[in-house]
Protein backbone atom coordinates (compact mmCIF):
# COMPACT_ATOMS: atom_id res chain seq x y z
CA UNK A 1 0.00 0.00 0.00
CA UNK A 2 0.61 3.59 -0.64
CA UNK A 3 0.90 5.57 2.92
CA UNK A 4 1.41 9.23 3.19
CA UNK A 5 3.04 10.65 6.60
CA UNK A 6 2.55 14.37 6.81
CA UNK A 7 5.65 16.68 9.14
CA UNK A 8 9.09 16.26 8.92
CA UNK A 9 10.74 15.92 12.54
CA UNK A 10 11.77 13.17 14.32
CA UNK A 11 8.39 12.28 15.46
CA UNK A 12 7.32 11.14 11.65
CA UNK A 13 10.48 9.80 11.12
CA UNK A 14 10.04 7.21 14.06
CA UNK A 15 6.60 7.12 12.66
CA UNK A 16 7.90 6.10 9.48
CA UNK A 17 10.82 4.17 10.75
CA UNK A 18 8.20 1.60 12.77
CA UNK A 19 5.93 1.67 9.30
CA UNK A 20 8.17 0.33 7.15
CA UNK A 21 8.37 -2.67 9.22
CA UNK A 22 4.77 -3.59 7.99
CA UNK A 23 4.78 -5.79 5.19
CA UNK A 24 1.52 -3.95 3.94
CA UNK A 25 3.65 -0.58 3.69
CA UNK A 26 5.08 -0.77 0.12
CA UNK A 27 5.38 2.75 -0.61
CA UNK A 28 5.71 6.15 2.01
CA UNK A 29 5.29 9.18 1.00
CA UNK A 30 6.70 12.31 3.70
CA UNK A 31 5.25 15.25 3.49
CA UNK A 32 7.65 17.44 3.71
CA UNK A 33 9.83 14.93 5.45
CA UNK A 34 13.90 15.87 6.03
CA UNK A 35 17.11 15.31 4.88
CA UNK A 36 17.88 11.99 7.54
CA UNK A 37 13.65 10.94 6.23
CA UNK A 38 14.52 10.89 2.92
CA UNK A 39 16.34 8.12 3.78
CA UNK A 40 13.36 5.86 4.73
CA UNK A 41 10.81 7.88 2.73
CA UNK A 42 9.91 9.52 -0.63
CA UNK A 43 10.38 13.30 0.61
CA UNK A 44 7.61 15.56 -1.25
CA UNK A 45 8.52 19.36 -0.32
CA UNK A 46 4.43 20.45 0.50
CA UNK A 47 4.44 22.46 3.96
CA UNK A 48 3.06 20.11 6.66
CA UNK A 49 -0.07 23.02 7.32
CA UNK A 50 -0.68 23.39 3.05
CA UNK A 51 -3.30 21.01 3.78
CA UNK A 52 -5.60 21.55 0.00
CA UNK A 53 -1.72 20.89 -1.82
CA UNK A 54 -1.39 17.90 0.95
CA UNK A 55 -4.93 16.76 -0.52
CA UNK A 56 -4.24 17.22 -4.16
CA UNK A 57 -1.27 15.08 -3.86
CA UNK A 58 -2.43 12.05 -2.02
CA UNK A 59 -5.30 12.26 -4.91
CA UNK A 60 -3.03 12.12 -7.72
CA UNK A 61 -0.45 9.63 -6.28
CA UNK A 62 -3.37 7.42 -5.33
CA UNK A 63 -2.33 7.29 -1.64
CA UNK A 64 -4.29 4.41 0.14
CA UNK A 65 -4.11 5.59 3.57
CA UNK A 66 -2.62 8.88 5.51
CA UNK A 67 -1.11 9.62 8.93
CA UNK A 68 -1.22 13.22 10.13
CA UNK A 69 1.48 13.50 12.29
CA UNK A 70 1.57 17.75 13.91
CA UNK A 71 -0.64 19.70 15.68
CA UNK A 72 -1.55 21.97 13.17
CA UNK A 73 -2.61 20.60 10.20
CA UNK A 74 -5.01 18.20 12.30
CA UNK A 75 -6.01 21.79 13.96
CA UNK A 76 -6.69 23.15 10.54
CA UNK A 77 -9.12 19.63 9.05
CA UNK A 78 -6.59 18.07 7.26
CA UNK A 79 -8.22 14.67 7.93
CA UNK A 80 -11.56 15.93 6.74
CA UNK A 81 -10.06 17.35 3.65
CA UNK A 82 -8.31 13.72 2.72
CA UNK A 83 -11.45 11.92 4.26
CA UNK A 84 -13.79 13.17 1.96
CA UNK A 85 -11.19 12.81 -0.47
CA UNK A 86 -11.85 9.16 -0.05
CA UNK A 87 -8.38 8.78 1.80
CA UNK A 88 -8.73 7.01 5.09
CA UNK A 89 -6.92 8.49 7.47
CA UNK A 90 -4.95 7.96 11.21
CA UNK A 91 -5.66 11.28 12.68
CA UNK A 92 -8.03 13.03 14.58
CA UNK A 93 -10.76 15.81 12.37
CA UNK A 94 -10.78 19.18 13.08
CA UNK A 95 -13.74 19.29 15.48
CA UNK A 96 -11.65 16.89 17.92
CA UNK A 97 -8.46 18.58 17.15
CA UNK A 98 -9.76 21.08 19.43
CA UNK A 99 -8.89 19.24 22.41
CA UNK A 100 -5.13 20.20 21.98
CA UNK A 101 -6.27 23.39 19.72
CA UNK A 102 -8.04 25.22 22.44
CA UNK A 103 -6.97 24.92 25.97
CA UNK A 104 -10.06 26.58 27.21
CA UNK A 105 -12.07 24.11 24.90
CA UNK A 106 -10.42 21.14 26.78
CA UNK A 107 -10.21 22.39 30.47
CA UNK A 108 -14.07 23.25 30.07
CA UNK A 109 -14.73 19.66 28.82
CA UNK A 110 -12.63 17.76 31.82
CA UNK A 111 -15.06 20.65 33.93
CA UNK A 112 -18.08 19.59 32.63
CA UNK A 113 -17.47 16.15 32.71
CA UNK A 114 -15.53 15.92 35.98
CA UNK A 115 -12.23 14.82 34.56
CA UNK A 116 -9.86 15.89 37.37
CA UNK A 117 -7.85 18.64 36.40
CA UNK A 118 -6.09 22.16 37.94
CA UNK A 119 -8.94 24.70 38.84
CA UNK A 120 -8.90 28.03 36.26
CA UNK A 121 -10.21 30.78 34.94
CA UNK A 122 -10.31 32.32 31.64
CA UNK A 123 -9.44 35.61 30.59
CA UNK A 124 -10.38 37.63 27.21
CA UNK A 125 -9.18 40.69 28.27
CA UNK A 126 -5.76 41.61 29.88
CA UNK A 127 -6.72 43.66 32.79
CA UNK A 128 -8.75 41.11 34.49
CA UNK A 129 -6.29 38.40 33.99
CA UNK A 130 -3.70 41.20 35.96
CA UNK A 131 -6.19 41.76 38.55
CA UNK A 132 -7.03 38.25 38.96
CA UNK A 133 -3.47 37.81 39.68
CA UNK A 134 -2.64 40.50 41.89
CA UNK A 135 -4.32 38.22 44.75
CA UNK A 136 -4.32 34.57 42.74
CA UNK A 137 -1.80 31.84 44.89
CA UNK A 138 1.49 31.75 43.31
CA UNK A 139 3.04 29.68 41.45
CA UNK A 140 0.94 30.05 38.88
CA UNK A 141 0.30 28.46 35.14
CA UNK A 142 -0.32 31.01 32.74
CA UNK A 143 -1.51 29.13 29.25
CA UNK A 144 -2.35 30.58 25.71
CA UNK A 145 -5.59 29.14 24.48
CA UNK A 146 -4.01 27.79 21.25
CA UNK A 147 -1.52 26.26 19.45
CA UNK A 148 1.95 28.02 20.90
CA UNK A 149 4.60 25.05 19.19
CA UNK A 150 4.35 24.05 22.84
CA UNK A 151 5.99 26.83 23.95
CA UNK A 152 2.76 28.75 24.98
CA UNK A 153 3.18 27.19 28.54
CA UNK A 154 4.74 29.84 31.10
CA UNK A 155 5.12 28.72 34.87
CA UNK A 156 5.25 31.96 37.11
CA UNK A 157 7.43 31.50 40.33
CA UNK A 158 6.90 34.95 41.07
CA UNK A 159 3.56 37.67 40.37
CA UNK A 160 6.24 39.56 38.18
CA UNK A 161 6.31 36.57 35.80
CA UNK A 162 2.70 35.82 36.10
CA UNK A 163 1.80 39.62 35.11
CA UNK A 164 4.82 39.39 32.00
CA UNK A 165 3.22 36.29 30.88
CA UNK A 166 0.05 38.03 30.77
CA UNK A 167 1.39 40.68 28.76
CA UNK A 168 3.40 38.98 26.72
CA UNK A 169 0.46 36.98 25.18
CA UNK A 170 -2.03 39.54 25.39
CA UNK A 171 -0.49 42.57 24.56
CA UNK A 172 2.52 41.88 23.04
CA UNK A 173 0.97 39.19 20.85
CA UNK A 174 4.05 36.74 21.27
CA UNK A 175 1.92 33.85 20.11
CA UNK A 176 0.05 35.83 17.74
CA UNK A 177 -4.05 34.65 18.08
CA UNK A 178 -3.18 31.85 20.04
CA UNK A 179 -2.44 34.42 23.45
CA UNK A 180 -5.51 36.42 22.71
CA UNK A 181 -7.60 34.38 25.02
CA UNK A 182 -5.84 32.92 28.21
CA UNK A 183 -6.09 30.22 30.70
CA UNK A 184 -4.36 30.92 34.29
CA UNK A 185 -4.60 28.07 36.41
CA UNK A 186 -3.25 26.12 39.64
CA UNK A 187 0.21 25.09 39.73
CA UNK A 188 0.65 21.18 40.63
CA UNK A 189 2.87 19.10 41.84
CA UNK A 190 4.00 15.86 41.54
CA UNK A 191 5.58 13.70 38.91
CA UNK A 192 4.96 14.38 35.22
CA UNK A 193 4.05 11.51 32.78
CA UNK A 194 3.26 11.59 29.55
CA UNK A 195 0.95 8.99 28.10
CA UNK A 196 0.36 8.49 24.10
CA UNK A 197 -2.42 6.16 23.29
CA UNK A 198 -4.14 4.49 20.72
CA UNK A 199 -7.65 5.09 19.92
CA UNK A 200 -10.68 4.58 17.76
CA UNK A 201 -13.75 6.85 19.42
CA UNK A 202 -14.72 3.96 21.57
CA UNK A 203 -12.04 1.99 22.93
CA UNK A 204 -8.40 3.14 24.76
CA UNK A 205 -5.16 1.35 23.94
CA UNK A 206 -2.58 3.25 26.26
CA UNK A 207 1.01 2.96 25.15
CA UNK A 208 4.41 2.66 27.35
CA UNK A 209 4.32 5.81 29.54
CA UNK A 210 7.48 8.30 29.10
CA UNK A 211 9.32 10.71 30.89
CA UNK A 212 9.90 13.74 29.01
CA UNK A 213 13.11 16.45 29.39
CA UNK A 214 12.04 20.08 28.53
CA UNK A 215 14.64 21.94 30.01
CA UNK A 216 17.60 23.00 27.86
CA UNK A 217 20.53 22.01 30.80
CA UNK A 218 21.00 19.13 32.84
CA UNK A 219 19.28 19.14 36.47
CA UNK A 220 16.46 20.33 34.90
CA UNK A 221 17.63 24.00 34.47
CA UNK A 222 17.49 26.25 31.32
CA UNK A 223 14.71 27.26 29.21
CA UNK A 224 11.77 25.14 28.19
CA UNK A 225 12.47 23.57 25.24
CA UNK A 226 10.27 21.13 22.73
CA UNK A 227 12.22 18.31 24.53
CA UNK A 228 15.76 17.57 24.81
CA UNK A 229 15.17 13.84 25.92
CA UNK A 230 13.26 11.04 26.81
CA UNK A 231 12.85 7.45 28.97
CA UNK A 232 10.43 4.61 28.94
CA UNK A 233 8.78 3.75 30.69
CA UNK A 234 7.75 6.20 33.62
CA UNK A 235 8.51 4.26 36.70
CA UNK A 236 6.19 6.81 38.58
CA UNK A 237 3.25 5.27 36.32
CA UNK A 238 2.60 2.15 38.46
CA UNK A 239 0.07 -0.54 37.54
CA UNK A 240 -2.56 0.73 40.00
CA UNK A 241 -1.76 4.31 38.83
CA UNK A 242 -2.41 3.06 35.45
CA UNK A 243 -6.04 1.49 35.95
CA UNK A 244 -7.01 4.76 37.89
CA UNK A 245 -6.12 6.83 34.76
CA UNK A 246 -7.73 4.56 32.52
CA UNK A 247 -11.05 4.69 34.85
CA UNK A 248 -11.03 8.81 35.89
CA UNK A 249 -9.63 10.39 32.89
CA UNK A 250 -8.98 8.00 29.46
CA UNK A 251 -11.95 6.35 29.04
CA UNK A 252 -13.96 9.41 30.17
CA UNK A 253 -12.63 11.67 27.78
CA UNK A 254 -12.91 9.65 24.80
CA UNK A 255 -16.74 9.49 26.05
CA UNK A 256 -17.00 12.95 26.32
CA UNK A 257 -15.84 13.95 23.46
CA UNK A 258 -17.81 11.18 21.50
CA UNK A 259 -21.05 12.52 23.85
CA UNK A 260 -20.07 16.39 22.25
CA UNK A 261 -20.02 15.05 18.56
CA UNK A 262 -16.52 15.47 18.63
CA UNK A 263 -15.72 11.55 18.55
CA UNK A 264 -11.92 11.20 18.37
CA UNK A 265 -9.81 8.36 16.71
CA UNK A 266 -5.56 8.73 16.47
CA UNK A 267 -3.27 9.38 19.11
CA UNK A 268 -4.73 10.69 21.99
CA UNK A 269 -2.23 11.84 24.59
CA UNK A 270 -2.31 12.42 27.90
CA UNK A 271 -0.04 14.63 29.71
CA UNK A 272 -0.43 13.78 33.38
CA UNK A 273 0.61 15.00 37.19
CA UNK A 274 0.57 12.23 39.82
CA UNK A 275 -0.70 14.96 42.80
CA UNK A 276 -0.75 13.69 46.05
CA UNK A 277 -4.77 14.11 45.60
CA UNK A 278 -4.42 11.71 42.43
CA UNK A 279 -3.72 12.20 39.03
CA UNK A 280 -4.87 14.79 37.07
CA UNK A 281 -4.52 16.38 33.18
CA UNK A 282 -2.09 19.13 32.94
CA UNK A 283 -2.84 19.20 28.82
CA UNK A 284 -3.91 16.84 26.18
CA UNK A 285 -2.55 16.74 22.29
CA UNK A 286 -4.38 15.38 19.61
CA UNK A 287 -1.42 13.71 18.29
CA UNK A 288 1.83 11.48 19.00
CA UNK A 289 4.29 13.97 21.45
CA UNK A 290 8.03 14.43 20.39
CA UNK A 291 10.01 13.63 21.41
CA UNK A 292 8.03 10.49 23.46
CA UNK A 293 7.57 9.13 20.15
CA UNK A 294 10.87 8.35 19.67
CA UNK A 295 11.25 5.89 22.93
CA UNK A 296 7.45 4.85 22.49
CA UNK A 297 7.90 3.34 19.50
CA UNK A 298 11.01 1.25 19.28
CA UNK A 299 9.14 -0.76 21.70
CA UNK A 300 6.21 -1.68 20.13
CA UNK A 301 5.90 -5.42 18.73
CA UNK A 302 2.88 -5.30 16.82
CA UNK A 303 2.59 -3.82 13.47
CA UNK A 304 2.16 0.20 13.85
CA UNK A 305 0.33 0.56 10.13
CA UNK A 306 -2.52 -2.41 10.73
CA UNK A 307 -2.95 -0.41 14.60
CA UNK A 308 -3.85 2.99 12.80
CA UNK A 309 -5.82 1.48 10.57
CA UNK A 310 -7.80 -0.04 12.89
CA UNK A 311 -8.29 3.50 14.64
CA UNK A 312 -9.44 4.77 11.58
CA UNK A 313 -11.68 2.17 11.07
CA UNK A 314 -13.24 1.18 14.14
CA UNK A 315 -12.04 -2.00 14.85
CA UNK A 316 -9.11 -1.77 17.47
CA UNK A 317 -10.94 -3.81 19.88
CA UNK A 318 -10.02 -6.75 17.66
CA UNK A 319 -6.30 -5.44 17.01
CA UNK A 320 -3.08 -6.38 18.70
CA UNK A 321 -1.20 -4.06 20.32
CA UNK A 322 1.76 -5.02 22.14
CA UNK A 323 4.70 -3.63 23.66
CA UNK A 324 7.83 -5.17 25.06
CA UNK A 325 8.90 -5.34 28.51
CA UNK A 326 12.19 -3.71 27.77
CA UNK A 327 13.23 0.22 28.24
CA UNK A 328 14.38 3.09 26.25
CA UNK A 329 16.34 6.12 26.21
CA UNK A 330 16.19 9.00 23.62
CA UNK A 331 18.68 11.94 24.11
CA UNK A 332 18.01 14.87 21.54
CA UNK A 333 21.03 16.25 19.85
CA UNK A 334 20.82 19.95 19.43
CA UNK A 335 22.07 22.79 18.05
CA UNK A 336 24.11 24.62 20.55
CA UNK A 337 21.96 27.86 21.69
CA UNK A 338 18.51 26.18 21.17
CA UNK A 339 15.82 27.55 22.09
CA UNK A 340 17.34 30.46 21.37
CA UNK A 341 20.03 31.65 18.76
CA UNK A 342 22.11 29.05 17.08
CA UNK A 343 23.98 28.12 13.70
CA UNK A 344 23.28 25.63 11.29
CA UNK A 345 24.69 23.78 8.13
CA UNK A 346 26.98 21.62 9.71
CA UNK A 347 27.62 18.15 7.98
CA UNK A 348 26.36 15.37 10.17
CA UNK A 349 28.46 12.21 10.00
CA UNK A 350 27.40 8.40 12.11
CA UNK A 351 30.15 6.03 12.79
CA UNK A 352 29.62 2.78 11.20
CA UNK A 353 29.45 0.34 14.55
CA UNK A 354 26.87 3.26 15.92
CA UNK A 355 23.59 1.00 16.75
CA UNK A 356 20.98 3.48 17.78
CA UNK A 357 17.83 4.46 16.36
CA UNK A 358 18.42 7.50 15.07
CA UNK A 359 15.66 9.94 14.16
CA UNK A 360 16.33 13.12 12.54
CA UNK A 361 14.41 16.09 13.15
CA UNK A 362 16.17 18.87 11.65
CA UNK A 363 18.47 17.98 8.95
CA UNK A 364 18.57 18.63 5.14
CA UNK A 365 20.67 17.71 2.09
CA UNK A 366 23.19 19.50 0.06
CA UNK A 367 23.83 19.07 -3.59
CA UNK A 368 26.87 16.37 -2.38
CA UNK A 369 24.37 14.45 -0.42
CA UNK A 370 25.68 15.26 2.34
CA UNK A 371 23.17 15.70 6.04
CA UNK A 372 23.26 19.14 7.40
CA UNK A 373 21.98 20.34 10.73
CA UNK A 374 18.67 22.69 9.80
CA UNK A 375 17.28 23.06 12.98
CA UNK A 376 17.16 23.46 17.02
CA UNK A 377 16.91 19.86 17.26
CA UNK A 378 19.06 17.80 15.44
CA UNK A 379 18.14 14.52 15.97
CA UNK A 380 16.90 11.81 18.93
CA UNK A 381 19.40 8.95 20.03
CA UNK A 382 17.27 5.98 21.19
CA UNK A 383 19.00 2.78 22.73
CA UNK A 384 16.95 -0.03 23.95
CA UNK A 385 17.88 -1.95 26.84
CA UNK A 386 16.54 -4.72 29.47
CA UNK A 387 17.20 -2.00 32.04
CA UNK A 388 16.93 1.33 32.12
CA UNK A 389 20.19 1.77 32.89
CA UNK A 390 21.36 -0.39 30.47
CA UNK A 391 19.19 1.82 27.30
CA UNK A 392 20.88 4.83 28.72
CA UNK A 393 24.40 4.04 29.06
CA UNK A 394 23.75 2.62 24.65
CA UNK A 395 22.29 5.78 24.13
CA UNK A 396 25.15 7.83 25.58
CA UNK A 397 27.59 5.75 23.58
CA UNK A 398 25.92 5.86 20.62
CA UNK A 399 25.81 9.47 21.30
CA UNK A 400 29.70 9.35 20.63
CA UNK A 401 29.47 8.15 17.58
CA UNK A 402 27.16 10.80 16.13
CA UNK A 403 29.51 13.69 14.67
CA UNK A 404 29.09 17.82 13.72
CA UNK A 405 29.77 20.68 14.87
CA UNK A 406 28.37 23.05 17.83
CA UNK A 407 26.57 19.73 18.76
CA UNK A 408 24.72 20.17 22.21
CA UNK A 409 22.85 17.80 24.45
CA UNK A 410 21.74 17.11 28.23
CA UNK A 411 24.09 14.80 29.77
CA UNK A 412 21.65 13.31 32.38
CA UNK A 413 18.57 11.90 30.47
CA UNK A 414 16.91 9.41 32.65
CA UNK A 415 18.30 10.44 36.04
CA UNK A 416 14.94 11.45 37.86
CA UNK A 417 14.20 7.69 36.92
CA UNK A 418 16.63 5.62 37.97
CA UNK A 419 16.43 7.66 41.01
CA UNK A 420 12.47 6.58 41.47
CA UNK A 421 13.47 2.98 40.65
CA UNK A 422 15.96 2.73 44.20
CA UNK A 423 13.58 4.82 46.52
Amino acid sequence: MKVMVVGGGGREHAIIKKLKESPKVRTIYALPGNGGIAKDAECVNIGAKDIEAIRDFAVKKKVDFAVVAPDDPLVLGAVDLLEQAGIPCFGPKKNAAIIEGSKIFSKNLMKKYGIPTASYEVFTEMQPALDYLATAPIPTVVKADGLALGKGVVIATTREEAYDAVRSMMEDKKFGESGSRIVIEEFLTGPEVSVLSFTDGEIVVPMISSMDHKRSHDNDEGLNTGGMGTVAPNPYYTPEIAQRCMDEIFLPTVRAMRQEGRTFRGCLYFGLMLTPNGPKVIEYNCRFGDPETQVVLPLLKSDLFEIMRACAGGTLVDTNVKFSDEHACCVVMASDGYPQAYETGFPITVDEDCTAQIYVAGAKTDDYGRMLTSGGRVLGVTEVGATLQEAIDKAYASVEKVHFDNAYYRHDIGQRALKAYTK
